[in-house]
């Protein structure tokens, strides 16, 4: 998707969308990772139904809100070679370093120790603890979900930001947001260790948020951050495997 002109909108109403957007995914988070987790293994319909609901809901409403002010819905714009290439380069250094700094660093440590059954857990919940299941969640995540993340966080979230305010305010803003609602994620799969982890991935995802609202600025286009953010969940399932099937 290309960037949006600049036209007049209100902003008391923008605003309050921008709100809802910004700490919405947040509480998503909250309730499917601890709220209505499950202590038991299996098919958890309610955290499956919140999941679909809140996933519906998130991505619909820039849709709807940008048809409703500008009077026409946002279709994709095409990609540019340029903003390709960014995103291939700042997405493999680090996918690549996010898959050394596992293997080399933190394989053995502590940190992942109860990872495996937590992500088996997880899985389970979603119904998809089984090889085909892991794959099919990882295809998705990876591919299509990335790619509505940039949509809904750089397209809509950051770019109606930068609309209303200086550009390091709609950078950070948006990355803080996009940042914080992986702090419910990453505490379900690494109990115990909110200082010494936790908060520290927060801090690379936030980080990584910057640069791909960087870049969508630079390239007016998702699909370079789209590509950097495939590459960095593909490398966080590979991760993934080698805990659920290698060391689960």
């Amino acid at each position: 998707m290309s960037s949006r002109p600049n036209e007049r909108v209100n902003k008391t109403g923008t605003w309050l969308v921008l709100i809802i957007s910004l700490v919405f995914p947040g509480v998503m988070a909250w309730l499917d990772y601890s709220a209505v987790t499950s202590p038991e293994s299996g098919p958890n319909r309610l955290m499956q139904n919140l999941y679909v609901f809140g996933k519906l809901f998130q991505f619909g409403l820039p849709a709807v809100f940008v048809t409703l002010t500008s009077g026409r819905f946002p279709w994709p714009g095409l990609p540019n070679a340029r903003g390709l290439l960014l995103g291939l380069a700042f997405g493999g250094l680090v996918a690549l370093g996010t898959i050394a700094l596992y293997f080399v660093f933190l394989r053995e440590t502590s940190v992942f120790h109860e990872s495996p059954e937590r992500i088996k857990h997880k899985l389970s919940e979603f119904g998809m603890n089984s090889p085909a299941g892991f794959a099919l969640f990882a295809v998705v995540i990876s591919v299509p979900h990335s790619l509505l993340e940039e949509y809904y966080w750089r397209w809509f979230v950051f770019g109606e930001l930068r609309r209303l305010i200086s550009m390091p305010g709609a950078v950070g803003l948006s990355s803080i947001a996009f940042g914080a609602f992986h702090i419910f994620q990453l505490n379900a799969f690494l109990p115990g260790h909110f200082f010494s982890a936790v908060l520290p991935f927060t801090a690379c995802v936030t980080a990584g948020g910057a640069v791909w609202a960087w870049l969508y600025d630079r390239t007016g286009s998702v699909y370079g951050p789209w590509v950097s953010h495939f590459l960095v969940d593909a490398s966080l399932f590979v991760i993934g495997y080698d805990l659920f099937f290698l060391r689960g």
